[in-house]
């Protein structure tokens, strides 16, 4: 196979507290593929980041914010969130984001 294949068997779900977890799908530079697993009223508290993100809902819904607007995600929805822009999530339904990213976030590779 000369494509990375990554079993969902071989994958972990990481608690990050407050009924967030987060699992590290396939990934190679300068891309990864995140899921996100969020329960009701839980938060992806505001940050920046120098990676370029796209967040799909797959379930649940999500009140999202970037810089100082916010939209209400449901599943089939996505938002791009540019490089250094402080952007974050409220969990209003119990649900799943795919996240993507580029370049790769190395730091969830350390975590």
């Amino acid at each position: 196979m000369k494509g990375i294949v990554r079993h969902r068997s071989d994958i972990t779900m990481n608690p990050l507290g407050g009924g967030v977890e987060r699992s590290v799908l396939a990934y190679d530079d300068p891309l990864m593929a995140v899921e996100v697993s969020f329960e009701t009223g839980s938060e992806g508290a505001p940050h920046t980041h120098p990676h370029t993100q796209l967040s799909y809902v797959l379930s649940g819904s999500f009140r999202y914010s970037v810089e100082d607007e916010s939209v209400v995600l449901n599943p089939g929805d996505s938002i791009v969130v540019p490089s250094g822009l402080i952007h974050g999530t409220v969990c209003l339904e119990k649900g799943v984001l795919l996240d993507v990213f580029t370049p790769k976030r190395d730091d969830f590779l350390k975590a």
